[in-house]
């Protein structure tokens, strides 16, 4: 069960959609109607060209840090270099996010991750101090009710935890020096690149796993249970298995301590029973020992399990997917402010705001926190919503569909 956990900016309805319910509100002409699809997807054109450019220059200024890059560099760069690329992407990257109507993750929440228990029983230790920079971000937060089973399947607890959709995470490692210097391994990752993942459908309390250098450590619980059966096994053996090497081994202590002056003498079949013991003794603490990495496996198989299908993409294909995301955000935000102010009428950003939110609870039972400063912003930009007197007003469908031919032609233009 999914409960809404507070008002997020994005609007979980694809851009068709939108289009269309805005249509079947029959507010507009027959031949309007027709015209507000072809101004739509003029609106959409302009959008994903813009989108196009801005996934240029992400792909260029992180190419210099992307691990899993297959094409040849033919330019070495340097340190001044490096940093301004770092900065341009740093840059570029947060403003996509943004206009996909993501949320940066405080570090308040972070902390809350590692306090927390984690709904996969999985305890984990992340070392930060091998970031240099180490940003989360998030869209879609919400409570979630599942029910987790207990001592084997006895018991079920019904536990309410906050959610997200998607996690994004930005991650660049310490240079080569760093890991040098602290005498760290370097496992699957390259020191001093930068690291881009997203993930979906991520616990709060479980924030922790999405780092790539998380580490599976043993909980309280799995300790006490696998010392308390090391206790009484050994307890057994002790008893049933080593009686007599005890007493052999006891006799010998006591008279090189001298505590005893009785000589002790070994036959070979005590020297039997002793190996013998040792032989017991070795395997009951072999057994043991691979009880703990065997539980330790299985908590990093439910680990990459539970990451196999959360992982959405990695590093460079990121940015396709959150630019499709941005772009078909900032589609809507401007279909629907341009659509409300043509049937309804000039009016102010509060209004506006108030209004396309409302129709969004009413028509598709969702609440939504609506960028309207940026929705009037681009349509102002695109020349076809003007602002007068502190409202703001809509050319007819037919101008602003010749605004942005116009618009769209003045591109090309050398």
């Amino acid at each position: 069960m999914q409960i809404k956990n507070r008002e997020d900016r994005f609007i979980p309805l694809r851009k068709v959609d939108v289009i269309q319910a805005c249509i079947g509100m029959d507010k507009l002409p027959n031949e309007s109607s027709e015209q507000f699809q072809l101004l739509s997807q003029l609106i959409i054109s302009t959008l994903h060209f813009e989108f196009h450019q801005n996934l240029e220059v992400l792909k260029d200024s992180y190419a210099p840090f992307d691990p899993n890059s297959d094409t040849h560099s033919i330019k070495v760069f340097s340190e001044d270099e490096l940093k301004a690329k770092q900065n341009v992407f740093a840059k570029a990257f947060t403003q996509v996010l943004n206009a996909a109507n993501f949320e940066k993750i405080t570090e308040q929440d972070l902390r809350d991750a590692l306090e927390e228990e984690s709904l996969f029983k999985v305890r984990l230790a992340v070392e930060f101090n091998d970031f240099s920079e180490m940003v989360f971000y998030r869209r879609g937060e919400y409570q979630k009710t599942e029910t987790i089973k207990k001592w084997w399947g006895l018991k079920k607890d019904t536990v309410t935890f906050t959610n997200y959709d998607k996690v994004a995470v930005y991650i660049k490692f310490k240079d080569k020096e760093y890991f040098k210097e602290h005498n760290k391994a370097i496992n699957n990752f390259e020191p001093g690149s930068t690291i881009i993942k997203l993930f979906q459908n991520v616990p709060k309390a479980d924030l922790e796993m999405l780092f790539p250098n998380s580490e599976v450590r043993m909980r309280t619980i799995d300790k006490v249970i696998i010392g308390g059966s090391a206790v009484a096994g050994g307890a057994v053996v002790l008893v049933t298995k080593l009686g007599a090497s005890l007493v052999v081994l006891a006799g010998l202590f006591s008279f090189w301590l001298g505590l005893s002056d009785k000589l002790v003498t070994i036959s070979s079949q005590q020297l039997i029973v002793l190996g013998t013991g040792v032989g017991i003794l070795g395997g009951f603490i072999f057994k043991e020992w691979s009880k703990f990495k065997n539980r330790k496996l299985r908590f990093m198989k439910a680990l990459a399990d539970n990451l196999y299908f959360k992982n959405l993409d990695n590093n460079a294909g990121v940015f396709h997917h959150l630019i499709d995301a941005a772009e078909e955000e900032e589609c809507k935000e401007a279909i629907l402010a341009f659509y409300f102010l043509t049937v309804d009428g000039p009016m102010s950003s509060k209004q506006l705001d108030t209004r396309i939110e409302a129709w969004l609870e009413s028509q598709f039972k969702v609440k939504v926190d609506f960028e309207i400063s940026d929705a009037l912003s681009k349509l102002l930009r695109f020349g076809i919503v003007v602002k007068q007197n502190h409202h703001y007003h809509a050319l007819p469908i037919d101008a602003a569909q010749k605004q942005l031919d116009t618009r769209w032609d003045s591109i090309f233009n050398c």
